[in-house]
């Protein structure tokens, strides 16, 4: 029974953790993240990348234990959550295209500690590493646990433990990748990393305007927004649009 367990939450650790790292994408980020704080020195990065591992380890964990619950409690859909955060996204992908070239970044005492890890969470953390698209699955996911697991205590636990594990091997990539920029800087010089962060900002802001067309597309098709729950005490999930996707594509199970 218990080597079943085990396999049962390493399968989970592995779905979840093959569906959130394209989403989050930390190698293709990464540049992004070394323009944002080029002014800091290196050991200032690896201490911002260490605070954003554990920043979206707790969002996507809070995402995945009652994430449904917040949204519902406050009548908020995910098309507008995914709007929201797609406006965001695309606006810093929209300024960091438009922004002036740096030959040689100064690390003068601007770029300090405090000034660093005030922007640690915002914007580096959200939207930039954990955005709407993944919050967004890890809201459904976790209502989907509750919905097929509401007999049994252990049957939500195994699943959402799968699901914490493959999130913080998601966290610990994101931390490796981050700490790791400046060695891109080196390989490609300063005409291709500005190259790299050029494509990557394009990339960013169509992410944004994206994720804000599945949002909006979403609300047009009539997607309400997540049920309350239910008289029989089983919390009912609306259907969640292009959250889902990836969900019932790793998890056949999945039904609404």
């Amino acid at each position: 029974m218990s080597i079943d367990l085990v396999v049962e939450v390493l399968r989970n650790t592995t779905l979840t953790f093959a569906t959130l790292f394209p989403i989050i994408n930390p190698l293709g980020v990464a540049p992004i993240f070394l323009s944002l704080t080029e002014v800091y020195p290196e050991s200032v990065r690896r201490l911002l990348a260490r605070k954003i591992a554990i920043y979206g380890f707790v969002l996507l964990g809070a995402s995945l234990a009652i994430g449904s619950s917040v949204l519902a409690f406050f009548g908020i859909s995910l098309p507008n959550i995914q709007i929201a955060g797609g406006i965001v996204l695309a606006n810093t992908g929209w300024q960091m295209l438009n922004r002036e070239a740096t030959a040689a970044p100064q690390k003068s005492s601007q770029g300090s500690m405090q000034a660093a890890l005030q922007h640690a969470f915002y914007p580096l953390t959200l939207p930039l590493t954990v955005g709407p698209g993944c919050i967004s699955v890890a809201v459904a996911f976790g209502a989907h646990i509750r919905q097929q697991s509401n007999i049994a205590r252990l049957d939500y636990l195994v699943p959402f433990l799968g699901g914490l594990a493959g999130m913080a091997l998601v966290c610990v990539t994101i931390a490796l990748c981050y700490a790791n920029a400046g060695k891109l800087t080196k390989l490609l010089g300063p005409v291709g990393t500005n190259t790299v962060v050029r494509l990557s900002a394009f990339l960013l802001l169509a992410m944004g305007v994206q994720i804000i067309w599945n949002g909006i597309s979403s609300s047009l098709a009539g997607t309400p927004a997540i049920h309350r729950t239910s008289a029989a005490g089983t919390s009912r999930v609306s259907q969640y649009a292009p959250a889902t996707v990836a969900l019932r594509y790793h998890f056949p199970s999945y039904q609404r």
